[in-house]
């Protein structure tokens, strides 16, 4: 079973930068896909970015294109987003996702005041 555990999130103002990890754990980790989603009040849960494992391949959404950056670390079992730029409408709980087994994380919430 594998275990995926979100940090990071948290208030800061509009401009400001956050980064969120989310810690994968399990016997014997091993995916193809990680990816981030988030889910603001009221609306549906939207892909943000996602990143081959081995081979480091990003995708993003056009809304973050160009603010944030997704990476991971292999040795840490570890995915990160890099949030620059933040606007108020990036306000939503972020949920880290395995795209292989299905497991989502608990989710952070992120808050950006205008």
């Amino acid at each position: 079973q594998v275990q995926l555990v979100e940090s990071g999130g948290g208030l800061v103002q509009a401009g400001g930068s956050l980064r969120l990890s989310c810690a994968a754990s399990g016997r014997a980790f091993s995916t193809y896909v990680m990816a981030w989603f988030r889910q603001a009040p009221g609306k549906e849960r939207e892909f943000v970015a996602s990143i081959t494992w081995s081979g480091g391949t990003t995708a993003y959404a056009d809304s973050v294109k160009g603010r944030f950056t997704i990476s991971r670390d292999i040795a840490k079992n570890t995915m990160y987003l890099q949030m620059n730029s933040l606007k108020p409408e990036d306000t939503a709980v972020y949920y880290c996702n395995d795209r292989n087994s299905g497991y989502w994380g608990q989710g952070t919430q992120v808050t950006v005041s205008s």
